[in-house]
């Protein structure tokens, strides 16, 4: 529905004139909502908030009026100027001010007719009450109270009105009397718009824990990633050189190339090999002295030679031929792997 401002009178006219004003003068407006909120604690909210936000409380279609005139994308917040509603202006993102608002917020009681934010539960444990008609009216509503010790216990907590319920009379007196306030009492931003763009409550309220560890995580996989896909980046340099020379010197032990700095490498490994064989021999029941520890290596260092099926017997010429082969092949590993190592 089309507003025209040229039939209101002079001082509505002013009103809407001011709201355009303060629109424009700010990065963000918000819509929030007031309802339920004590006069005393709208004044308290608007000194917390001063010189960093500005409340603004008017009719909702004189609200129409200023959002409809403006016209673009901003009169789209038309759509959440229901009920008890007022304009918040700030210069701040519309994250920092849903976060400001929410801080904003004090429990109060539950009136009846009020629909329950969430879960209320009755905790398990003693109360101040001493025997009477509370413990009557508690049961009434479906709170296991009963008497121990010369006063009023509730033996087991209990959820009396679920989320999205409405609040029965009877529970309100006794969540009155039991001083359980489960109802947030504040500004609610219903949404706020920010750079031509609508921000509702529900992409406003992120948990900045879970979102920083979602970002850790996320710096880990891009670095494991850059590192296993070898993609170089300032980062990830060094650990991708520190691979390579890893890989490499596994290389020179599994090949037993003895090359400077994996020598030692291999005659640990062999010495490992050694002592494993010798602990398998004492296991049998074999006296390990220094001589046969020695033979024992040796015997280790010629069983894979041994164990291999003899071959049929080549000609010299076709032998020599491999042989020759085969040194070159070595040759070219060696060199290979020396350039690799330095």
């Amino acid at each position: 529905m089309t507003l025209y401002t040229q039939n209101l009178p002079r001082w509505k006219k002013e009103e809407v004139a001011e709201i355009k004003r303060s629109i424009e003068e700010h990065t963000l407006v918000g819509v929030v909502d007031m309802y339920g909120i004590p006069a005393s604690q709208v004044q308290q909210i608007r000194r917390s908030l001063r010189g960093t936000a500005r409340v603004k409380m008017a009719r909702n279609t004189l609200i129409e009026h200023a959002l409809s005139d403006l016209g673009g994308s901003v009169a789209a917040l038309n759509e959440h100027a229901t009920g008890q509603s007022a304009l918040i202006f700030t210069n701040e993102n519309p994250f920092k001010l849903f976060k400001l608002l929410e801080k904003t917020k004090t429990k109060m009681a539950a009136k009846p007719g009020e629909t329950a934010p969430e879960d209320i539960v009755v905790p398990k444990g003693p109360t101040s009450f001493k025997p009477g008609p509370i413990v009557g009216e508690l049961q009434q509503v479906g709170i296991p109270a009963a008497i121990e010790g010369g006063k009023v216990k509730i033996r087991e907590a209990k959820t009396v009105v679920k989320e999205g319920e409405t609040i029965s009379k009877k529970v309100a007196d006794a969540l009155v009397k039991l001083g359980i306030k489960p109802m947030d009492v504040g500004l609610v931003l219903q949404a706020a718009y920010y750079r031509d763009t609508i921000f509702t409550p529900d992409l406003l309220a992120i948990d900045e824990e879970a979102y920083a560890s979602n970002i850790v995580l996320a710096a880990q996989q891009a670095f494991n990633l850059s590192v296993n896909a070898v993609i170089p980046t300032r980062l990830t340099i060094s650990a991708i050189i520190g691979k390579a020379v890893r890989e490499a010197r596994n290389v020179g032990v599994e090949a037993s190339i003895y090359e400077k700095g994996v020598i030692d490498l291999i005659i640990g490994r062999a010495q490992q090999q050694m002592l494993a064989v010798a602990l398998v021999a004492a296991d049998h029941g074999f006296e390990l002295d220094e001589a046969t520890l020695k033979a024992a290596s040796a015997a280790t260092a010629v069983a894979p030679a041994a164990a291999e099926p003899a071959e049929e017997a080549k000609p010299a010429e076709e032998e020599k031929e491999e042989e020759e082969k085969k040194e070159e092949e070595e040759e070219s590993g060696m060199a290979g792997l020396g350039a690799l190592f330095g």
